[in-house]
C-alpha cells in the first residue's frame, strides 16, 4: 500500500528539489527521497501532493531555461554559488507557494462575505480541546 507523504515529508521533498541539479525524473526524485524520508515514494505519491508537483515543474523549467554553467572557481567559491542558487530557487518556490496561499484567501474571503460572514465571525477563537473529557 503506497504510504502518505506527512506535512514534514513534503517540505522535505521540496528542499530537494530546490538544490536539484542533473536531470530530473519522478523515478530519480523518488530515489533521492529515499535517504531523507527513508521511504522512496510513488510517482503517484508524490504528484498528489500540489508542493511537491509544482515544485517538480519548477524545476523542470529551469533546467530547461537555464543551462548549468560550467565555471571555473575554487572550491570554496563553488559551495558558496551552489549554496545561494539553492536559496535562490527555494525564494522563488516559496514566493509560488505564498501567492497560491493568497489566491485562495481571495477565494475564502469571497465566499465568506456572500454568506454574510463578519471579521468577528471569521476571527473567532478555535473552542479549546478538553482532553479530560472523553466519550465512550
Amino acid at each position: 500500500m503506497a504510504k502518505h507523504l506527512a506535512d514534514r515529508d513534503i517540505e522535505r521533498v521540496a528542499e530537494i528539489l530546490d538544490g536539484w541539479k542533473g536531470k530530473l525524473t519522478w523515478e530519480a526524485l523518488s530515489a533521492a527521497c529515499m535517504p531523507v524520508i527513508h521511504t522512496a515514494p510513488a510517482r503517484q505519491t508524490l504528484a498528489r501532493s500540489v508542493r511537491i508537483k509544482d515544485a517538480f515543474k519548477a524545476v523542470k523549467r529551469r533546467l530547461r531555461d537555464e543551462p548549468e554553467p560550467a565555471l571555473k572557481a575554487a572550491p570554496s567559491m563553488r559551495v558558496a554559488m551552489e549554496r545561494i542558487a539553492r536559496l535562490t530557487n527555494e525564494n522563488e518556490r516559496l514566493k509560488a507557494e505564498n501567492s497560491r496561499l493568497l489566491e485562495q484567501f481571495v477565494v475564502w474571503q469571497y465566499n465568506a462575505h456572500i454568506r454574510g460572514l463578519t471579521d468577528i465571525d471569521l476571527n473567532k477563537e478555535l473552542p479549546g480541546v478538553d482532553r479530560g473529557n472523553t466519550e465512550s
